[in-house]
């Protein structure tokens, strides 16, 4: 890495931030096509004055992540649509001190799914209600999917039924788990708690897609218990990667080297 006055600056904001995979991530990326960029983690407790000095320093673009997605937004110039729909900021873009908002965690977690399966027309049932399910919901809506959501929250799970236009069950009455893909946004199952799942095994069927958003392990028990009875799966990595190459889009206007990018993070993890 050769770093000089003409090296462009990105970082991510969050608190806590020490375990985010992001720089490594991007940092892989720059270096491997070449690109004369940085990318930094800040521990931000302040979010107006980590935008001020996004500003000031001229800093090309930020990710932005938790508990700062939704913060973010009041301190911004614009907004794009799909961020203002979900109500959360990943992603910000600074051309010449102007910054716009973006949201690609959507993003991430249709394409991991497209790599898998289509998703129009398919039934979609999503455990969880929380900004990550958001996002996914969002998605899941945009590319033509027929979406259920399910949540242990009452209160989160019909409000976020209702902004998204589906139908809401509580986890712990549904048992109706008759769908084509299965989405885990909840992080049940997430290290150290690795023997939890968000439904009983016997829920799942062998024709299903599932999908968890949890990376750590990189195999859940949820993802494990499928795959033993023949279900397609996808795990966290994917939907993180994605949401990271629509980043790195965003920012350099160049194709992300997708497969560089999930093997830093395979490596990392």
């Amino acid at each position: 890495m050769n770093i000089n006055a003409s090296t462009s600056l990105f970082c991510v904001l969050g608190n806590p931030i020490s375990h985010s995979l992001s720089p490594v991530m991007h940092n892989s990326a720059f270096a491997h096509i070449g690109y004369n960029g940085v990318y930094l983690a800040f521990n931000v407790k302040d979010v107006s004055s980590a935008v001020s000095g996004i500003r000031g320093l001229g800093i090309k673009g930020a990710s932005v992540t938790i508990p700062h997605k939704l913060t973010v937004m009041e301190f911004l110039d614009e907004i794009d649509e799909s961020a203002v729909k979900i109500g959360a900021v990943n992603t910000i873009v600074n051309k010449q001190g102007r910054l716009s908002g973006y949201n690609t965690d959507y993003l991430g977690a249709t394409n991991a799914l497209l790599e898998k399966t289509s998703i129009k027309d398919k039934k979609v049932i999503m455990i969880g209600a929380g900004g990550a399910a958001r996002a996914i919901g969002y998605g899941i809506l945009s590319e033509g999917g027929r979406l259920t959501i399910v949540n242990i929250l009452e209160d989160e799970g019909e409000r976020l039924a209702g902004d998204l236009g589906v139908a809401y069950h509580p986890l712990q009455k549904y048992k109706d788990y008759d769908c084509q893909i299965l989405i885990n946004a909840t992080p049940i199952g997430m290290n150290p708690n690795i023997d939890e799942m968000p439904i009983k095994k016997e829920y799942l069927q062998k024709d299903m897609v599932v999908m968890d958003v949890v990376y750590n392990p990189l195999k859940t028990r949820l993802l494990k218990e499928a795959e033993d009875i023949g279900c397609i799966t996808t795990g966290g990595v994917s939907m993180f990667v994605y949401q990271g190459v629509a980043q790195f889009e965003l920012w350099t206007g160049k194709k992300a080297p997708v497969d560089v990018m999930r093997k830093t993070v395979l490596d990392a993890l």
